[in-house]
């Protein structure tokens, strides 16, 4: 059964019991009101007539015989019918009305006199000659009270108040009913309409789940009710979900890339490594079977070849461990961190960054603003940092010079590795620490693997730190790398 059909059926329920009570408590009411009327007119009418009888009677008692008579009146201008009936006599007096329909008698039975022995009158509801009337029956007793002598009866007919009421029953059942027709096909038209941004939703629901449409939103131009807040709801996770798909299938495509690159970049020294094995195979069989020496062409060669094996092999491992880095990044592997003094660290880096082979001019600025700083992180990751900065300074200077200095800001100090070598474009800069990447205008100029600046974000990342970036073709690059700090001995 659909959430439509249900909150039809309840509201059409709700709505039937409610018409079911208030026509019930309106029946009842008009009915009371109706015939509370009608008891005090035929009531009053029996009173009136009962006084006068009762000041005739000190006139007219005579021993255990009373001589009651009915006042003469002109009854035929109202319905109300009366009738006296004299126990002793055992005679009827009726009123002019009455007296008019001669086989009409009001009925008094044994059952009549005994009520009226206990009671001074009481109502009753009786048919005459197929007629409904309402009948009150007044007690007539002697002076001191102690017997019936009589009964005075005041009686209406009710024919028409009985088919009003019975006319009121029906129509209020007929009127329930199609107001609950009426209330259920608006319900169900409102249900619908309230309900249809529900329907939008599983539509959407069922196009992300198939996967064709996922910049789909659900269209809701209603009221911001709970359907609306609902709707806003969703459409908002529905933005997210799209916009974590689209990471995650960006994230898809470059590792695709990324494998792609490594793959590239594996086979390149494996080729080299290989064909150089051939070659040293193939000497070691043209002079194997032979007394002879090999020539001096032949030691060349494989001197040759035994040097390039080792560079190759030496350029692989260094492509394995960038790998292993940054697959060690990409695992969430947290770097064992400690406070480190930088300054110590920085001059055994510049120390060592002599040795670096390099053609470019190695200078080494002010320091100074290092003095007594220390970086909570990790040594050896710290150097390594530093030597990517400077191999690449160096590796794209080949005239010129390279320069490393040090600034203070604020609870932050800066590292600046700066050349005067190619440079870069300014488009280049946004994706120089995409792993892989490298700019063009050092694609064939020098060798690399694009690995060591996406090792370098990483490690500053980790360090919680930032590096900014300068550079100007053909007028070299800057790059300033921001450590947070602390200066423990500074007053």
């Amino acid at each position: 059964m659909s959430l439509r059909l249900r909150l039809t059926l309840w509201y059409s329920g709700i709505l039937a019991v409610t018409m079911l009570l208030f026509g019930i408590v309106l029946y009842f009411f008009l009915n009371y009101f109706l015939y509370d009327q009608i008891r005090q007119d035929v009531k009053g009418e029996a009173l009136s007539s009962s006084t006068r009888l009762q000041k005739s009677l000190a006139l007219s008692q005579k021993g255990l015989v009373v001589d009651l008579e009915l006042e003469s009146r002109d009854f035929y201008s109202t319905n109300t019918f009366l009738q006296l009936y004299n126990i002793a006599l055992k005679s009827f007096n009726r009123s002019a009305n009455l007296q008019y329909y001669k086989d009409v008698a009001l009925p008094i039975t044994q059952t009549t006199l005994d009520k009226l022995q206990q009671q001074d009158g009481y109502f009753e509801k009786t048919k005459i000659l197929g007629q409904d009337f309402l009948i009150y029956n007044l007690a007539i007793k002697s002076d001191d009270q102690s017997r019936l002598i009589g009964v005075l009866q005041s009686a209406v007919p009710i024919g028409s108040y009985e088919k009003t009421a019975v006319s009121l029953r029906y129509t209020l059942i007929i009127w329930a009913i199609l107001t609950i027709i009426v209330a259920a096909s608006l319900g169900w038209f409102l249900a619908r309409k309230a309900l249809k941004p529900i329907e939008r939703v599983i539509e959407a629901a069922n196009q992300i789940e198939s996967g064709d449409d996922l910049e789909k939103r659900i269209y809701y131009d209603g009221p911001q009710d709970e359907i609306g807040r609902l709707t806003n709801t969703i459409n908002g996770m529905l933005s997210r979900i799209q916009i974590t798909y689209d990471e995650l299938d960006e994230a898809y495509r470059a590792q695709r890339r990324f494998v792609s690159d490594a793959s590239h970049e594996l086979r390149t020294p494996l080729t080299t490594i290989r064909g150089n094995v051939d070659l040293l195979e193939k000497m070691w069989k043209q002079t194997s079977g032979t007394q002879a020496l090999a020539t001096p062409d032949q030691v060349q060669m494989s001197l040759e070849a035994m040097h390039d094996i080792a560079g190759e092999a030496q350029r692989m491992s260094r492509l394995v461990n960038d790998l292993l880095a940054l697959a060690r990044a990409d695992a969430g592997v947290m770097m064992e961190k400690k406070p480190v003094e930088i300054m110590p660290l920085v001059q055994e880096v510049v120390r060592r960054a002599q040795l670096l082979e390099h053609t470019a001019e190695w200078r080494v600025g002010d320091l100074e603003a290092l003095d007594g700083a220390y970086v909570h992180g990790n040594r050896d990751y710290l150097q390594q940092l530093l030597f990517i900065f400077i191999e690449n300074a160096f590796k794209y200077t080949l005239t010129g010079t390279v320069t490393i200095e040090a600034t203070r800001r604020d609870s932050f100090v800066g590292i600046r590795i700066s050349d005067t070598g190619i440079g870069m474009d300014k488009e280049d800069i946004p994706r120089i620490f995409d792993r892989f990447y490298r700019a063009d205008l050092s694609r064939g100029v020098t060798t690399g693997t694009g690995l060591g600046l996406s090792i370098a974000k990483w490690i500053i990342d980790e360090h919680d730190g930032s590096v900014e970036v300068t550079t100007r073709k053909d007028a070299g690059s800057t790059f300033l790398v921001w450590l947070p700090a602390n200066f423990p001995h500074v007053v």
